[in-house]
């Protein structure tokens, strides 16, 4: 394993990049650790430098939105990411999971995962911590509802779920009691149920619905 790599820390809180800072020395004996605060001095340092790795609390530092990470990212594209934050959204997450050189653990993980990480990326692969990796593997899980439904049909299936009759959902959505049995028979049919319990079950899976709206 390569002992003599740089690191650089990009974070404003110094009691992480302390702790960072010393787990780095015990495991990469000649590393180079450079301690970070703002955005320009990491656009320098990366120009100026041979940097292989950077830890960023992307949520803390001063950095405006993904997009301006993902030009970073591009431009440095043989630098190993950690993401290290515990604020990561789940859409921020799905997003950056394509990208091969972008590790994601939180601060909360323990200090075996947090030691793996850094010794993933020193050697140019990627890390997730179990929860962000069982996070994704729960939405790629999800059934993809938009590529089935049309959005008057996604629309209707909520309102099933959600406990709506044929003449609810008729009077709210200012249509014929006709039409939304029609819409529901090939709701059913298209998701291969039989029932308004299946088709409930099958909204909660897709994130249609919140569990918590459900027991409402």
């Amino acid at each position: 394993m390569n002992t003599d790599i740089r690191f650089v820390l990009a974070d404003n809180q110094d009691i992480t990049r302390t702790g960072l800072k010393t787990y780095i020395k015990e495991m990469f004996s000649e590393a180079e650790v450079l301690e970070l605060k703002t955005k320009t001095d990491l656009v320098e340092t990366l120009n100026k430098s041979n940097v292989g790795v950077v830890v960023l609390d992307y949520t803390l530092f001063d950095l405006n939105g993904v997009e301006e990470f993902l030009v970073l990212q591009k431009r440095h594209s043989d630098i190993s990411w950690i993401l290290f934050s515990n604020e990561l959204s789940e859409d921020f997450i799905r997003r950056l999971s394509v990208e091969h050189n972008v590790s994601m653990i939180l601060k909360e993980n323990s200090a075996q995962e947090i030691q793996s990480a850094l010794k993933c990326a020193a050697g140019g692969e990627r890390f997730l911590c179990h929860q962000i990796a069982n996070l994704l593997i729960t939405v790629q899980s999800k059934p993809e509802i938009k590529s089935v439904l049309t959005p008057t049909e996604t629309d209707i299936l909520k309102m099933i779920a959600h406990g709506k009759t044929v003449k609810e959902i008729a009077a709210q959505r200012n249509l014929s009691i006709h039409t939304v049995i029609t819409h529901k028979k090939n709701i059913f049919r298209k998701l291969e149920v039989n029932n308004v319990y299946e088709a409930t079950k099958y909204a909660l899976r897709a994130g249609l619905i919140e569990m918590v709206e459900y027991y409402i």
